[in-house]
């Protein structure tokens, strides 16, 4: 028997039906309704264009949009767009960005742009045959992709390598074949799945009539992109001379401030604890660029992650270290942005983040949002070894409190002057606002 809870042909309802139905499943369905549609585009072209980025949608749900100046990157300054609703994020960036840029600056490279994508499969029986074919399967591979490859070719991208993996030792009979792609200035994900699905119909079709096989030795079980990019990574980082004085904080002298945040760093390396919250900090700064510029901040995250724990723990993914007088603190992570294709054509604000950092390649966005993810750390960090990062985080954080007890503007702005020498909690905010009203 059918359970009537089990809802059949929801997404062929409009989208008028869709929206009175989810908002019947809680108290106060029209006022529920009303806020779905309240956000909706005011241009109805537009708003059709949002609903057929995903599937079911109902509404629209708005982050902030915010800017970062003073971003400078290997010698020229950006405004970097950033999407994020953490209060200190992007003002954390930019009181970074304006320190750095007063001492020479971010400096990023590119270390390379290799991605790779996997056929996964199980061999039955002797696999010498195939591994003495597979220089032919290779070539075959090569030449049927042509069509697919052809445009990416011209941009100077393509399938760098081919190779068959033996990974029987961790599962029985179980082999890869790796593809190696350079997408240029698109994430690839679609180029790369496309390439290894002909590659796996191109190896199904050659053992099925090649006499050598039986037909049965071969049983693919999928074709996928790898998001863990490590050949296609960006080193970005910031540093000083202290023969110099830099004046890093108001308390501690530049020697105490570096050998507390050199600590700090260290010890993201070695707790897990905390560089889980350490990496989190640098990607309040590369999600945020990723989101303002229409690209996928959670592939960006799984491979960072991975990354991180490469050795087999994971760790900061940044570096501090005072050697000869000089402070570097740095970056090394793999990323996979696009600058073309996906989201970055379609979405207005995403197109307009590109065209505010200046129509940057893939590679320039890699080190820009690489600057953020660093320039956050720095912020971070340096908070917490110097003042804690509670007091600046709160003060940011005020207006979404007394935005939760209904303050008015006349509120706000007395909160914002009470609060200027005390400490912020719902508490405090709450017996400020109860004091005055």
């Amino acid at each position: 028997m059918k359970d009537p809870r089990i809802i059949t042909g929801f997404s062929r309802l409009s989208k008028d039906q869709k929206v009175d139905l989810v908002a019947g499943q809680v108290k106060k369905p029209d006022q529920y309704a009303e806020i779905l549609r309240s956000a909706w585009h005011r241009d109805p072209l537009a708003q059709k264009l949002y609903d057929e980025f995903s599937e079911n949608t109902l509404s629209n749900y708005y982050f902030p949009y915010g800017v970062s100046p003073n971003f400078l990157i290997n010698g020229k300054f950006y405004f970097v767009p950033m999407v994020i609703e953490e209060s200190s994020v992007v003002a954390a960036a930019s009181g970074a960005a304006k320190f750095w840029a007063e001492r020479g600056g971010f400096h990023s490279e590119v270390i390379s742009m290799k991605k790779i994508g996997q056929i996964h499969f199980l061999w039955h029986g002797d696999i010498e045959p195939l591994k003495n074919s597979f220089p032919e399967i290779r070539k075959i591979m090569l030449n049927r992709t042509h069509a697919l490859t052809i445009n990416m070719q011209k941009r100077g991208g393509g399938i760098r390598g081919i190779e068959l993996i033996d990974m029987t030792d961790k599962i029985p009979e179980y082999y890869q074949i790796k593809g190696i792609f350079d997408t240029r200035d698109s994430m690839g994900a679609n180029f790369i799945n496309s390439c290894l699905e002909e590659f796996a119909d191109i190896l199904k079709e050659f053992v099925a009539d090649d006499p050598r096989f039986n037909g049965t030795n071969l049983d693919v079980i999928m074709s996928i992109l790898s998001n863990y990019t490590p050949d296609c990574r960006v080193h970005t980082w910031v540093e000083c001379d202290l023969s110099h004085h830099q004046g890093f904080d108001d308390i501690f002298s530049d020697e105490e401030f570096i050998r507390r945040f050199e600590t700090a760093v260290n010890i993201a390396r070695v707790d897990v604890n905390r560089a889980t919250t350490h990496n989190k900090g640098i990607f309040n700064g590369i999600d945020s660029v990723s989101l303002a510029t229409g690209n996928d901040f959670r592939a960006l995250e799984a491979c960072g992650h991975t990354w991180a724990a490469r050795d087999g723990q994971y760790r900061s993914l940044s570096e501090a270290n005072l050697t000869d007088g000089k402070f570097r603190f740095s970056l090394e992570i793999p990323m996979a942005l696009g600058t073309v294709g996906g989201l970055t054509n379609l979405h207005p604000l995403a197109k307009f983040s590109l065209k505010l950092l200046g129509n940057p390649g893939a590679e320039e966005l890699m080190m820009i949002a690489s600057a953020v993810g660093l320039a956050n750390n720095y912020a971070a960090v340096k908070s917490l070894v110097t003042k804690g990062i509670q007091k600046g985080h709160m003060k940011m954080h005020l207006f979404n409190i007394l935005n939760v007890f209904n303050a008015d503007e006349q509120e706000k702005r007395q909160a914002v002057e009470y609060f200027r020498h005390e400490k912020v909690s719902y508490n405090s905010v709450s017996r400020f606002l109860e004091g005055i009203r």
